[in-house]
């Protein structure tokens, strides 16, 4: 479990802005079942958990993943939330569908494309937790106020766990997270011309 900073959220047609700390550190996708709080909640039952969703969304969260988990840039336990907070890592959308519509969201396809490439091919009835149980799991002693976004986490087909060399994300690389009747997000990878202030 992690907080991605509400400033990395981006639309779902957004370049994704990779800051000068960011660029060549190993930048990859995950794609992923977003899941938008409706109304705020605390302690909730699992039977319940369903009538807290306004919505789901197609996501990315996006990671640096040298800053998650080299030490020598993340010390000796690998952590999160840095790594993935960066301005716009976060794209969401295009549309948000209703629970009337997607149900408890758990048998749709979900795939990631890296310039056409299909990178990611799975359907989220592989979640490890369901909607329901993510939603109560993460109420307990915590409260979840309307407009949260809960990243569900990612399937198989990171670059992460690809073979060496490993083909990280890139300037100008073009990656797409599409949900089954949830439309899709394509973001462009573009690397932020500010200078690092190190």
């Amino acid at each position: 479990m992690f907080m991605k900073a509400a400033t990395a959220i981006a639309a779902f047609d957004d370049d994704i802005m990779v800051p000068a700390i960011a660029q060549g550190k190993n930048l990859d996708y995950e794609g992923e079942l977003s899941i938008v709080i409706g109304k705020t909640g605390k302690n909730i039952p699992r039977k319940e958990a369903l009538s807290y969703v306004a919505g789901y969304l197609a996501s990315n969260d996006v990671s640096a993943r040298t800053w998650q988990r080299d030490p020598e840039y993340s010390g000796v336990v690998p952590q999160w939330s840095y790594a993935k907070s960066f301005d716009t890592f976060a794209p969401l959308g295009p549309m948000l569908v209703s629970p009337a519509v997607a149900g408890a969201a758990d048998n749709l396809r979900l795939q990631t494309l890296v310039n056409g490439e299909i990178r990611q091919d799975t359907n989220t009835n592989d979640l490890l937790f369901d909607v329901a149980y993510i939603i109560s799991f993460l109420s307990q002693g915590s409260t979840l106020e309307r407009g949260t976004v809960i990243m569900t986490g990612t399937p198989d087909g990171v670059v992460l766990g690809m073979p060496d060399p490993k083909p990280w994300l890139k300037d100008g690389d073009v990656v797409e997270v599409k949900i089954q009747h949830m439309g899709s997000c394509v973001n462009r990878i573009v690397y932020d011309q500010a200078k690092s202030t190190l």
